[in-house]
């Protein structure tokens, strides 16, 4: 799980968190908005849980503000998932949804 972010044409920034599933590939959820939050990461965690049935053991995420807050955390303990937070500055450590998130900016 990681954020994207890039510029529209009039300037405004904007966010998009992708969702990999590292063992098959498959991107399981792209949500863009102008400005996500924890909150935002945990809606879309919990309608991934409801719409496929499926609930993730491990979540791989950088240390970003949204990755570590209070609402994710809550979530994760909640329904039993760890969070697995990378090395600070290591890219490396992801690199599965660093790839999908450069193939995003490539062909979006």
């Amino acid at each position: 799980m990681d954020f994207v972010s890039d510029n529209l044409f009039n300037g405004r920034r904007f966010r998009v968190l992708t969702v990999v599933d590292n063992f098959s590939r498959e991107c399981l959820a792209i949500h863009a908005g102008k400005s996500l939050k924890g909150e935002d990461v945990v809606a879309v965690m919990e309608a991934l849980r409801l719409l496929s049935k499926r609930q993730p053991v491990r979540i791989q995420t950088d240390n970003g503000s949204e990755f570590i807050s209070k609402s994710l955390d809550k979530w994760a303990y909640e329904n039993g998932v760890t969070m697995d937070f990378s090395r600070p500055g290591k890219p490396t450590d992801n690199p599965f949804i660093e790839s999908f998130n450069g193939s995003l900016r490539d062909n979006a």
